[in-house]
């Protein structure tokens, strides 16, 4: 057992944030020593790792709260999913250096501002977020899967890529690609929420975004095929 002093030089966190994280139930103590000061195990020291990576992540302590507050929460697929998030915001780190390094050889005569784009990392983080069950989307998919074979249903909607991928060198706002995004806005209401065209517009981000939807989606109607269902989707939702 480690008392509050000892956690904050460990961790590199002040006492009065440690003590804050306690007061919002985020990172409550396993136990106090007999004048009333906090003491912390290991399963306590893993959780603020888990928190600390969170929060250089950028995530909101209330988002925080609430993943790990999750019943589903899983420690292992957390890191996961904070390695795939740091990853993504070195990249992103990276091009602004480049970009800078840039500026400082030839001056400010670049107008090139693709360095300052947080699309992937954003929209990785938000389904991190949703993964967790804390929307009623999430919870409606839950109540739909459990009366449907999911690998059946994974085949169905990777089939509508699929077709994708046959017209993916046409115009993204032809009827054929518009009628088949209503098809996957309407698989996706049927087998596992509520689509909206809100819903819609954020996960055909997603599906251009990089990462395992952009390698699924290829895979299935071949390299471009992601960046079509994209372009078409975000037509659809104008």
């Amino acid at each position: 057992m480690r008392t509050v002093n000892e956690v904050s030089k460990l961790a590199g966190v002040s006492i009065r944030t440690l003590q804050y994280y306690d007061k919002i139930g985020l990172l409550n103590p396993t136990g106090y020593t007999d004048a009333g000061y906090r003491l912390y195990d290991d399963t306590d020291l893993e959780r603020l790792q888990h928190i600390l990576l969170f929060r250089e992540l950028e995530f909101p302590l209330k988002d925080i709260k609430e993943i790990m507050g999750s019943p589903d929460f899983d420690r292992n697929k957390a890191i996961k999913q904070q390695i795939e998030l740091l990853k993504l915001k070195r990249d992103h780190l990276n091009d602004l250096i480049k970009f800078a390094e840039g500026i400082k050889q030839t001056g400010v005569n670049n107008m090139d501002f693709k360095a300052f784009d947080k699309t992937k990392l954003d929209e990785y983080s938000r389904r991190a977020k949703e993964e967790w069950g804390n929307t009623p989307e999430y919870k409606e998919y839950e109540m739909k899967s459990k009366n449907i074979d999911s690998k059946l249903m994974t085949e169905n909607f990777m089939l509508l890529f699929k077709e994708a991928g046959d017209m993916k060198t046409e115009d993204p706002n032809s009827k054929a690609a518009q009628d088949l995004v209503k098809r996957i806005q309407q698989f996706i209401t049927d087998n596992m929420y509520n689509c909206t065209k809100d819903i819609l517009k954020g996960l055909g981000q997603m599906y251009n975004a990089g990462g395992e939807f952009t390698e699924n989606i290829d895979a299935a109607g071949g390299k471009g095929t992601a960046k079509f269902v994209s372009e078409a989707i975000a037509i659809y939702c104008k």
